[in-house]
């Protein structure tokens, strides 16, 4: 016989995240204009911010699409080793490490959706930008480019 405290508890928690996702398909997170400097130019993305352990958690989780030139941005309070996922992450996305002088630490190409394999940061960063699948080869990013944005380092 099923246990149902169990059952109840999982039911609540499906609903919490659906009622996240169901915000017009984003989540209770800030916005902002973040800007890649590579050398093709400067490249605008809107990005959602995720500042807080709920948030991160969330991420992109259960979306069904990121526009064009969207993404998210996860910020910490200070510089760490990430380690990031895609389970429960329907579209694949590229995945930019921000070493803290706000340059590119590194890029993770073409993440497979659902996967719960681990993606390292392989250093310390200050934050991880998530964009469509194939955005970081349409502006040629790569290591040593630099991120635009309030609170990263990334400046000239």
């Amino acid at each position: 016989m099923p246990n149902i405290g169990r059952l109840a508890r999982f039911l609540a928690g499906l609903l919490l995240v659906w009622g996240l996702v169901a915000q017009d398909g984003v989540s209770a997170a800030s916005t902002g204009t973040l800007v890649l400097k590579t050398e093709t130019g400067e490249h605008s993305f809107t990005v959602e911010v995720a500042t807080t352990d709920q948030k991160r958690a969330l991420g992109l989780m259960f979306r069904r699409s990121l526009p064009e030139n969207g993404g998210m941005l996860f910020l910490y309070d200070r510089p760490q080793a990430a380690v990031m996922w895609m389970k429960n992450t329907l579209i694949p996305l590229d995945m930019v490490f921000i070493a803290p002088d706000g340059r590119v630490h590194r890029v993770e190409r073409n993440t497979e959706p659902f996967s719960t394999n681990r993606i390292f940061s392989e250093g310390v960063v200050a934050g991880v930008l998530e964009l469509n699948a194939g955005a970081a080869d349409r502006i040629g990013l790569k290591r040593g480019d630099l991120v635009i944005y309030p609170g990263l380092g990334g400046s000239e």
